[in-house]
């Protein structure tokens, strides 16, 4: 146990630290505060998602990285490219994404049944043509298929690197299948239920990826978002590396990315660290 005058001195920089996450999630501007955990969700305390959703560092790698992903499909890519404002507000992007998860994952079932009709509205709206003459819709299920199994997988690697590395098997199939209730909600098809079919979905789909000067830009972006204070801007740093780090080879060969021995040795060492600092911040004094 640590002597109560080192928890009266760390107290502060705990402090610190975790509002300096909650502000990076969570637009004040808006009035938003953290999504409270509810036990009539649609998981629920028991669920294998609030275990790997709830680790911050984790989730913040796994996030990075699914969207490194998803923009390798054209569909995809596209409806950021025509339909967002993410080169002026990249950030405020990938929060209202974490604050989806959160609210889904943790809040009353009617919150996240709200969120998700939100987000169907908003891809029913969404659609254009491709580069190639193609045209393309936001709500494709196919296209919400690789958004989900991309995110699902990516959360979930993300936790077992750097969370929970000896998670059972049953608990891994377990996650898929929960998390499969929010992919058929969004109209994705088809939606694994298990790691052998998610596995087996994103080996199908891989004929259908692509890159080019968009791909490149918005990875870019993606990569380059800091913080508004050193501390977190040193840890999206880091971040970054770990989330290319997590990506599988094919898709760091597709962004060409390098993977260095050396690099990928640090960046997870550090994340591990940054993850273990994360998870001390937020625990209770």
């Amino acid at each position: 146990m640590t002597p109560r005058p080192i928890r009266l001195l760390a107290e502060p920089l705990r402090r610190r630290i975790a509002m300096s996450v909650v502000d990076l999630f969570n637009d004040r501007g808006r009035g938003e505060k953290p999504v409270a955990r509810r036990p009539d969700g649609l998981f629920g305390p028991d669920a294998v998602a609030w275990r790997v959703h709830g680790d911050v560092g984790a989730m913040m790698v796994g996030g990075v990285s699914s969207l490194l992903l998803q923009m390798l499909m054209p569909e995809v890519l596209a409806g950021v490219w025509d339909h967002s404002n993410f080169r002026a507000d990249m950030h405020g992007r990938l929060r209202r994404t974490a604050r989806f998860i959160a609210t889904t994952t943790y809040a009353s079932r009617p919150d996240a049944e709200a969120a998700i009709d939100r987000v169907r509205r908003i891809h029913d709206a969404v659609g254009g043509t491709l580069p190639d003459g193609m045209p393309y819709r936001a709500n494709d299920p196919t296209a919400l298929a690789w958004v989900h199994v991309t995110e699902t997988t990516s959360f979930l690697a993300a936790w077992r690197r750097y969370g929970e590395p000896g998670m059972s098997m049953a608990d891994r199939d377990r996650y898929f299948a929960e998390m499969a209730t929010i992919g058929t909600a969004l109209g994705a098809d088809p939606v694994p239920s298990d790691v052998r079919s998610a596995a087996a979905l994103i080996a199908d789909m891989r004929p259908r990826l692509a890159t080019d000067r968009r791909t490149r830009e918005v990875a870019a972006l993606v990569l380059r978002q800091r913080g508004s204070n050193p501390v977190m801007a040193s840890a999206q740093h880091l971040l970054s590396a770990a989330a290319i780090d997590l990506l599988p080879e094919w898709a760091r060969a597709m962004h060409g990315f390098p993977a260095p021995l050396v690099g990928r040795a640090l960046a997870r060492t550090g994340t591990r660290a940054l993850a273990g600092t994360l998870r001390w911040a937020f625990q209770r004094p």
